[in-house]
């Protein structure tokens, strides 16, 4: 088990939550609409933890 994250031009780290599979390999550069799941906490506690809704792979 492990955990997928992002981090996004500002900085900020976001855990993702049941990332899609074409997501769950290291890639460059992705544009993704999301919800912050504030109600949700996760062992690992690397940020907020961050649905995602839709996402364009921009490089990889």
């Amino acid at each position: 088990m492990g955990v997928w994250a992002l981090v996004s031009e500002e900085g900020q780290t976001y855990e993702l939550w049941n990332p899609p599979s074409d997501l769950c390999h290291p890639l460059e550069t992705v544009l993704i609409e999301g919800t912050v799941q504030e109600e949700i906490m996760t062992i690992a506690m690397i940020g907020p933890v961050l649905k995602v809704n839709h996402f364009t792979i921009l490089s990889s």
